[in-house]
C-alpha cells in the first residue's frame, strides 16, 4: 500500500492526490474533501486558522493511513491537513483512497475522516464577523 500524509500552508492539491492513488488494481479511487463554510450556527465566518503540533499531528496521519491499510484492501491511502489561514470555501483537508471495491472506499473513507476529527491535534480559530473562537479541531 502506497501512502502520502501532509500538514500544507497553501492550497491541497487534490488532483494531484487523486492522480498519485490511481493504480489498475484499484477500481474505485475516491477522495473526501472538507471546505470551510460560510457560517456557523447563524454566524458567518470570515476564515479559519489552523494550528497544529506539526510533529505528533504527522504520527496521527501515519497512524491513521495505516489503519485504513490494514482494515480494507487500500492501494493507495493520503490524508492532507492544511494549517495556518484558509478562507471560506478553501479546502481544509483532503482523503483520497483507492481500492479494488467503492464500499470499501466509502468504508475507509468515514473512518479516516471520524479519526482525524478525533484525534488529530490540531485546533481551529474561527473568525466570525462579531469576534473569533479557539476550537478543537474535532469541533
Amino acid at each position: 500500500m502506497r501512502s502520502e500524509v501532509a500538514l500544507v500552508q497553501s492550497s491541497i492539491d487534490v488532483p494531484g492526490l487523486l492522480a498519485r492513488a490511481g493504480d489498475p488494481a484499484a477500481g474505485a479511487v475516491l477522495s473526501f474533501v472538507g471546505t470551510v463554510r460560510g457560517s456557523k450556527q447563524g454566524r458567518r465566518v470570515l476564515r479559519i486558522e489552523y494550528e497544529a503540533y506539526e510533529p505528533m499531528a504527522r504520527k496521527v496521519l501515519e497512524r491513521i493511513g495505516a489503519e485504513i491499510g490494514a482494515r480494507w484492501p487500500a492501494v493507495a491511502v493520503a490524508l492532507v491537513h492544511r494549517i495556518g489561514r484558509v478562507e471560506v470555501g478553501e479546502a481544509s483537508i483532503a482523503i483520497v483512497v483507492a481500492m479494488p471495491h467503492r464500499a470499501d472506499g466509502f468504508a475507509a473513507l468515514r473512518h479516516g475522516i471520524e479519526a482525524v476529527k478525533r484525534d488529530l491535534p490540531v485546533w481551529k480559530h474561527e473568525f466570525f464577523e462579531d469576534g473569533a473562537v479557539w476550537v478543537q479541531e474535532g469541533s
